[in-house]
């Protein structure tokens, strides 16, 4: 059967068929998306469907103003609570629990992946079922009791218990973020809105490390230096979590900042990005085990798992041991903790801006090939120089380069995986597969091997030139199947009349990012 045919064929029959060959999004979806009249200024540009460009700035602008301050910091605190534990390390935390040689310290960091690995699929999967609203500023609160916690702490097994409750209060937070972000951006407004959120982790280092270096000289009530990094930092995460309960909507259709007209658009346009993948709101969408089957048969999500993987090896040991590595220059403590504000800013900046540039052009693996770029040249500066100073600047490079590279692929996996289940299931795996690299990330850096750390340098260094094939991979793959499906060689998909509308991103229509 020809492509003209079978066009023609799904148009008789009323099933969403290739929009591309001269039909309107209103002739493929008409009776199902059909909003009320909306009023707009008669010189407004229009996007696909007469959707006014005026209106979806405008719901950007709301979804902007009233929802990205909470992820943002939900990332923050998160970020701040997980790695505070490496300046509590330099202000005296080993000390006080006697754990100062072998790897007992390295333990304590890992046991926080076990919990956060195993828990991400499944609250991906509550999240939309006990409301996103409520379910993530619930976690956040409970995170941050726990570190607060941490501070009365006087054992080792105190410290592993912390640790544990820790991982699985936060182990939902980045799927969900990424899940819920999806829920009111199209796909390619959506990474620099993960930027905007993730720049808050290189962030986090830099207040963190300010903080910590005046919290950690507090001796008061008998607690002295490292208690008080938890006391203060997990009491203002329990508040900021208490507040998100009062302002943090769960759907578009759900929002009290936006009016009954901007909610019907606010949908509307999510089914039309969803290029043939689905034709029903999130609101209405219902887990089904064939979305689940559908993500873990996607190439694309095995490529991302496997790249993130990779990813993760410098970027947590980065977070966690920079203060450890500026420390094995000669630093003191209060020194130490300082130096790590500087590389973090850098950080923060290169995010936002690539963040940006990102959704400008549509693709996402060029930059995270350059962000691996940089961060290899700054290993080989850690390795190959003696100079303090050499070394310093090699931290910048690694910073710059590993941090922007994690939102990329958190907007690349998103944006690839449709409806709301599939990337629900899809980024959940993703991200327990990924964040078993913390077993190695948080081995590398031993304290036998200070001041030099060569084999955590060398391990990172390695782990980042294999990120880098298996991006190039990636894009090679997407490029081949986006032609695939432009060549009609795809389009056998829409004879199944009962499931063409469950397609997901399998829909011919439907084209990948790269």
């Amino acid at each position: 059967m020809t492509r003209d045919i079978l066009y023609r064929t799904e148009e008789r029959k009323g099933v969403p068929g290739l929009g591309g060959l001269g039909t309107s999004y209103s002739d493929l979806y008409g009776p199902l998306i059909r909003p009320r009249k909306v009023t707009k200024c008669s010189t407004c540009p229009t996007l696909n469907d007469n959707l006014p460009i005026c209106l979806d700035r405008r719901l950007n602008r709301k979804f902007d103003l009233h929802i990205l301050p909470w992820l943002f910091g939900i990332w923050l605190f998160s970020f701040i609570d997980r790695s505070n534990i490496g300046n509590a390390k330099i202000a005296g935390l080993p000390e006080s629990l006697s754990i100062t040689t072998g790897t007992s310290f390295n333990v304590a960091l890992l046991v926080f992946y076990i919990p956060y690995i195993l828990v991400d699929v499944p609250s991906n999967l509550l999240l939309k079922r006990l409301r996103a609203g409520i379910f993530l500023p619930s976690l956040i609160t409970a995170w941050g009791i726990v570190c607060t916690c941490m501070g009365f702490i006087k054992s080792y097994a105190g410290l592993i218990v912390c640790r544990l409750l820790l991982g699985m209060f936060e182990g939902g937070i980045l799927g969900g973020v990424i899940i819920y972000l999806a829920m009111f951006y199209r796909r390619h407004q959506m990474l620099y809105r993960s930027g905007l959120f993730y720049c808050a982790a290189p962030l986090s280092g830099a207040f963190g490390g300010l903080l910590a270096g005046a919290l950690g000289q507090v001796r008061y009530g008998g607690y002295e230096r490292w208690p008080w990094i938890f006391f203060i930092e997990g009491a203002i995460t329990v508040i900021f979590g208490i507040t998100c309960f009062f302002f943090m909507p769960d759907t578009p259709a759900m929002a009290k900042f936006l009016t009954d007209e901007e909610k019907v658009w606010a949908s509307r346009r999510m089914r039309l990005d969803a290029s043939g993948s689905t034709a029903i709101d999130v609101d209405q969408e219902k887990f089904d085990w064939r979305w689940a089957r559908m993500a873990l048969r996607a190439p694309q999500m095995w490529f991302c798992a496997a790249i993130w993987f990779f990813l993760l090896v410098p970027l947590y040991s980065f977070s966690l041991f920079l203060p450890s590595i500026i420390a094995g220059m000669g630093y003191t403590s209060t020194v130490a903790q300082l130096f790590t504000v500087p590389p973090n800013m850098a950080g923060f900046l290169v995010v936002i801006a690539t963040a940006h540039y990102s959704d400008k052009v549509k693709n996402r693996g060029f930059f995270i090939v350059g962000g691996t770029i940089l961060g290899i040249a700054g290993y080989i500066m850690l390795l190959a120089s003696d100079a303090n100073s050499v070394k310093y600047a090699g931290t910048f490079l690694i910073a710059a380069g590993v941090f922007q590279a994690s939102p990329m692929l958190m907007g690349w996996v998103a944006n690839n995986l449709s409806p709301h289940y599939v990337r629900a299931v899809g980024v959940g795996v993703v991200i327990s597969v990924a964040n078993c690299s913390a077993f190695i990330g948080t081995f590398i850096y031993i304290q036998r091997d200070a001041p030099k750390y060569t084999l955590g340098h060398s391990m990172s260094l390695a782990a980042l030139v294999l990120n880098l094939l298996l991006t190039l991979a990636q894009m090679i793959y997407l490029r081949w199947e986006n032609t695939q499906r432009a060549l009609g060689h795809r389009d056998d998909r829409l004879l199944d009349d009962e499931n063409v509308h469950r397609l997901g991103h399998r829909h011919p229509l439907f084209r990948y990012t790269l």
